[in-house]
Formats: structure tokens, C-alpha cells, sequence
């Protein structure tokens, strides 16, 4: 939508910029969206396949709680989240936006990892999982068409969920690279350049930053960060914060630092203005429970007619799934010192922190001993993206084939191996490299063999096409 000159002026005499995202600029068809019934009939919970662990389990077979078998603590919660379940049961709808109990709980524990800093419950949408919420947050910013088509800045490499729902809204995908020699940082100057040729074909309105880095494992800095608020601060973009690997952090000297805590403590006019919408999930971290589909968003500097309209899309999907809302109320609120459950709680998180880290430098260390195969350190996340060298008639065969050559070299290893990696071309890379992505989930006994042996096909299949 075009700006009339009096509102420059006005923009210009007042020091306040316009909204990125506005009534205006927001998808017109959300706005047209109607669902005046959510439907009256109440869902009882399934039975399920197999006993959930305390607090989990207490919500889901609310007889255990007469169980000497579970700690007082997790009786407590137990009780005190059913009674803010419609109908005291896990099997009712929530409001869409997530049960209210649950809501606060998560700005009290965005509030104690930012250092105090506040958060709102009322600007704390739960969903279904970290990737409904961002499809929903883009669904709100998509508009227009041919060169008002709204464009999004991601990183490359990324993770698909981006490409696959821009490319599902009729967006436009606007590559920014990260540095790979730089241990996949994100550079400002690599943003102008992007933000510059996507001006002239479609109209760019936000930009996603994954922190601590998927597929790539990097971990931002702060001063980062800081640099690419200003970034979006200058050029009017709403900007998009993945981060649900942020308890995921290894390497020596790196820190997670969230986009809400850096843009507040920035002080004016970024706290004030910067829109943002921020991401987490319990499908990572040390919790791993991608199966419950937990999550959320907050929204940060929105407008607040986009954010009833914003409440509104998320009622059309009733509510996300309350056992999942349930599962993300015990990792925002874990036991504290005082409770029963609090030994066991720490004991188990650090063991998996710890055994990841120790994973994610034996991974580094044993492809960078491997000659034709590059691995930056894995700060953060559970991926590792090392780089791989191929010969240039592996690159051919691929080409007769049909494949990327890194799809090639990845089904090959499959077929040979048994050993299931993801090509880098399934995230993105620069023009002439080659990665793969490989988690570091599997058993330390396991691990050490199976980077073992991938280095060993690679050693293999470079001289069978050399």
C-alpha cells in the first residue's frame, strides 16, 4: 500500500516508524476468514498406549494421583493444571490461544531467562509445536502480488519448513547466506545484498533468523544480534526468531542470548517498535518430545488489531493438542530446589547436556580427521553440516542420474552402509558445495563407529570415482 507524503512527515516529526504489519499490510484473506462456531462437544482423551512419567502421566490418568508411586511435587502440578483444563480433563478444548495457567507460566519462565525482563501472557499464543506457529506468523504477513508479492529473508542453509510454506503461501523466498568460514555466521553486509536484488522483484517485509543454527549448529553472538535488530529496525521487516534449540548450547564461550532480552535491553526506539515474533518448542532442548507437539509464540511490538486477528486463524484450528500444552507447562516450570522431584529433574537434564556436548565435539573431531570432509564446531542444536569434497565424476554420474551429486552420495551411503543422512541440498548451500546433515543423537557407543564408517565410504567412494 502506497504511504501518502503526510504520513512521512508525520512518521519523520514523531521519530515513530510504521508498523511492518498492519491491518493494510497484513494477508487480506485472514482477514476475510470467518468461524463463528467452534462446536460445544467435549473430547475425552483417548487411552494411552503407554504410562506417561509423573506430572504427564498424573494429567492423563488423574487416578494415579492416589498412587504412592508418584512424588508429592508432581501431584501438586498435576492437580493444579487439571483444574484449569476445561472440565478437568486433558481430553477438553482449550481457548485457542492455550489454557490461560499455562500461558503464565511461560511468560514467568521467559521472564527468569531473560533476566527479569517481562513478558505478557496475553502476548503468548501456545501451538502445535514451533512449526505451526511460524506458518501462522507467515500466513499473517504474506500479501500482494506480482511485485508487491511479499518476500521473507532466510538463512542458507535452513531448515525446510521455511521454503515449503513460503512456497505454500505464494511468497517469495529471499536467500541470505550464512558464513561458512566464519563458523556459519550471520552477516549484516550478506543481508543488504540480499534485502537489495529482492527489492526489485517482490517486496520483503520480514527476516528469520534460526538461533542456535539448524541444520548448522552455530550459536549467534550477541553483538550479532544486536546488529541484525538494527538491520530490520532500518529497513521495516518483522522479524522472525527461531529458537527452539536454546537449550541447547556446547561449545566454550557460547551463550544463547534470546532476540526479546537483546531488543529490550537495546532501549529506545527498538523496544518500542521492533516487531517480533519468537519460537520455542519441546520437541528439542533436553527434553526431546517432538511426538506431543508443544510449543509457542510471543509476539512482541504487534499491532493489536493484527493480533486478534492473529487470536482468530488460531481458533479455526480449535486448539493445540492440550497433552502437548501440558508437557510444555512442565518444562517452563520444572521442580524447584525445594521439591521432591528436584534432584532426579537436574541429574537427568545435565547427563543429556553433557552427553550431547560430549557427542557434538567427538563429531567435529572425527570428520575434520578425515581428509576430503570439513566440520565447523557444533556450538549448538544437534546437528552437525559438515562439508564434503566429490570427485568430479561422482558429480557427472549424479547429473546422468537425475540427483544433486550429495543426493547421490547420501543414497549411496544409505545403500552401502544402512547410515541415513540428509543432503545439504535439501537446506541449501552455496553454488559448487556439498553437505550433509547428520543428528548426534545416537548413543555415544554407537556414534564413534558410525563417523567412523561414513568417513571410511566417503575415503571409498572418492577413489571409486576418482
Amino acid at each position: 500500500m502506497a504511504l501518502r507524503a503526510g504520513d512521512h512527515s508525520q512518521a519523520a516529526m514523531t521519530g515513530v516508524k510504521e508498523k511492518v504489519l498492519t491491518l493494510d499490510t497484513m494477508n487480506s484473506s485472514i482477514r476475510r476468514v470467518e468461524y463463528a462456531v467452534r462446536g460445544p462437544i467435549v473430547l475425552r482423551a483417548l487411552e494411552l498406549e503407554q504410562e506417561l512419567r509423573q506430572v504427564l502421566a498424573l494429567c492423563a490418568h488423574p487416578d494415579l494421583l492416589n498412587s504412592p508411586n508418584f512424588p508429592e511435587d508432581a501431584k501438586r502440578r498435576a492437580e493444579h493444571i487439571l483444574r484449569a483444563c476445561g472440565g478437568h480433563s486433558l481430553g477438553a478444548y482449550s481457548i485457542s490461544s492455550g489454557i490461560q495457567l499455562i500461558r503464565e507460566d511461560v511468560a514467568r519462565y521467559i521472564q527468569q531467562r531473560d533476566g527479569g525482563i517481562s513478558a505478557d501472557p496475553d502476548n503468548i499464543f501456545l501451538s502445535t509445536g514451533a512449526s505451526n506457529a511460524i506458518v501462522t506468523v507467515l500466513k499473517l504477513l504474506v500479501a500482494g502480488e506480482g511485485r508487491t508479492r511479499s518476500g521473507v529473508l532466510i538463512p542458507i542453509p535452513q531448515y525446510p519448513l521455511y521454503s515449503a510454506a513460503l512456497a505454500e503461501l505464494n511468497a517469495v523466498q529471499v536467500d541470505y547466506y550464512l558464513d561458512e568460514e566464519r563458523v556459519w555466521a550471520l552477516d549484516v553486509a550478506e543481508l543488504r545484498r540480499a534485502l537489495r536484488q529482492a527489492r526489485e522483484h517482490c517486496r520483503p517485509c520480514a527476516l528469520c533468523v534460526i538461533n542456535p543454527g539448524n541444520p548448522t549448529g552455530q550459536v549467534q553472538t550477541r553483538e550479532c544480534i544486536e546488529a541484525v535488530i538494527r538491520f530490520a529496525f532500518e529497513e521495516r521487516l518483522f522479524l522472525l526468531a527461531d529458537e527452539v534449540y536454546q537449550d541447547n548450547v556446547y561449545a566454550e564461550g557460547s551463550q544463547f542470548h534470546s532476540f526479546k532480552k537483546v531488543l529490550t535491553e537495546m532501549g529506545s526506539p527498538y523496544a518500542e517498535q521492533q516487531e517480533l515474533a519468537s519460537f520455542h518448542s519441546v520437541s528439542k532442548g533436553y527434553m526431546g518430545e517432538c511426538g506431543f507437539r508443544g510449543g509457542y509464540v510471543e509476539v512482541v511490538n504487534m499491532d493489536p488489531a493484527v493480533q486478534q486477528q492473529m487470536r482468530k486463524l488460531m481458533s479455526v484450528r480449535l486448539c493445540p493438542p492440550v497433552p502437548g500444552q501440558v508437557l510444555l507447562d512442565v518444562v517452563v516450570s520444572p521442580p524447584a530446589p525445594s521439591d521432591p522431584s528436584f534432584a532426579q529433574f537436574q541429574a537427568e537434564k545435565q547427563a543429556v547436556l553433557a552427553e550431547l556436548a560430549a557427542k557434538a565435539k567427538l563429531t567435529e573431531q572425527v570428520f575434520n580427521e578425515s581428509p576430503g570432509i570439513h566440520c565447523n564446531p557444533v556450538q549448538g542444536a544437534m546437528y552437525s553440516f559438515p562439508r564434503m569434497q566429490l570427485p568430479p565424476r561422482a558429480v557427472q554420474r549424479a547429473q546422468e542420474l537425475g540427483l544433486a551429486p550429495d543426493m547421490f552420495f547420501c543414497m549411496s551411503l544409505l545403500e552401502e552402509t544402512g547410515i541415513c543422512v540428509v543432503p545439504g541440498s535439501g537446506f541449501g548451500q552455496r553454488e559448487g558445495t556439498y553437505h550433509f546433515r547428520m543428528t548426534i543423537l545416537p548413543p555415544m557407543e554407537k556414534l564413534r563407529p558410525l563417523l567412523e564408517k561414513l568417513s571410511q565410504f566417503h575415503a571409498k567412494f572418492t577413489q571409486e570415482y576418482s
